[in-house]
C-alpha cells in the first residue's frame, strides 16, 4: 500500500515522503498514530503542489541572494575612526559594526552572522570580507578603515 508520511518514521522515511508499506503495517500502526495517510489521487496531488511550492521558494530566495551579492560587489563601506600614534584603532570594528553601517549607509540588510570576519579589524586599511548569503551564493563587502 502506498502512503504519505506525515511525520518521520524510523526505517520508512521522512515527513512528506511517498512510501510503499504493507497493508497491515499501515492500518494497524501508521494510520492510528497519525504517522501517515493513504496516498490517494488528491493526497498525491497536494504533495506534488507542496513540493513545487517549496522548490519555488528556494528558487526565489536564491535569486534574491544572487541579486544582493551583485549589489554588495559595488558597495564600499567606509569607517572613519580615531587611532593611537602607532596606528592601532581605539576599539575595533566587528561584523556587527559592518552590518549596521551597511544598513545605515546603503540600505542593504545583512545578518552579522553571515559576514565572515576571522578577527576584529584593529588597524587602518582596506579589507575584503566574505558574506554567505545562501547555501551556494556568496558575496564580498569592501571595507575601508580611514582616519577621522
Amino acid at each position: 500500500m502506498k502512503v504519505i508520511l506525515t511525520a518521520d518514521v524510523k526505517g520508512q522515511g521522512k515527513k512528506d515522503q511517498l512510501v510503499e508499506v504493507s497493508d497491515g503495517y499501515a492500518r494497524n500502526y501508521l494510520f492510528p498514530r497519525k504517522l501517515a495517510k493513504p496516498a490517494d489521487n488528491q493526497a498525491v496531488t497536494e504533495l506534488k503542489n507542496k513540493q513545487a511550492s517549496a522548490q519555488h521558494k528556494i528558487d526565489v530566495d536564491r535569486a534574491a541572494a544572487k541579486e544582493a551579492a551583485a549589489k554588495l560587489e559595488t558597495v564600499k563601506v567606509v569607517f572613519h575612526v580615531g587611532a593611537s600614534t602607532d596606528g592601532r584603532l581605539y576599539g575595533s570594528i566587528t561584523s556587527k559594526d559592518v552590518a549596521e553601517k551597511l544598513a545605515a549607509d546603503h540600505g542593504i540588510t545583512v545578518d552579522k552572522r553571515k559576514i565572515t570576519l576571522n578577527e576584529a579589524i584593529k588597524a587602518y586599511g582596506s579589507y575584503d570580507l566574505d558574506v554567505k548569503l545562501y547555501n551556494d551564493v556568496a558575496g564580498k563587502i569592501h571595507v575601508v578603515v580611514a582616519e577621522k
